[in-house]
């Protein structure tokens, strides 16, 4: 099964969404902030990235900007988790690289089907 990412500064955040990843099969890696993910990713590649987008040492726009200089995570689906909604920071997203785009609150049944989408 696939290995993802989870990158929240809330630790409630990243239990939650560990708790239906892992329900699901998927092996999970939590950060907890841009900064620790970059760490965590260079150590050994992840089939998926889920990150928010407001989060102390380094935001989740510069954490896809800085994954997508990397070979190993060129291509590396890359999705968004945030209370961010606004068409500027999604339009922000995308041009860095950003795959897809959840809005909190998400439902577990929504998020399972993006991140198989993105899997593909």
């Amino acid at each position: 099964m696939a290995t993802i990412l989870t990158v929240d500064d809330s630790a409630s955040i990243r239990q939650m969404v560990s708790f239906t990843l892992r329900g699901a099969g998927y092996e999970v890696l939590e950060a907890v902030d841009g900064e620790d993910a970059l760490n965590k990713a260079r150590v050994g590649p992840v089939n998926l990235v889920l990150t928010d987008l407001y989060m102390p040492k380094m935001d989740g726009i510069t954490l896809i900007r800085e994954l997508r200089k990397l070979p190993t995570y060129r291509f590396v689906p890359m999705l968004t988790l945030t209370t961010e909604s606004s068409p500027e920071r999604k339009a922000e997203g995308k041009a860095v690289g950003a795959t897809g785009w959840l809005v909190k609150p998400f439902h577990p049944d929504r998020l399972l089907a993006t991140i198989e989408k993105a899997l593909g």
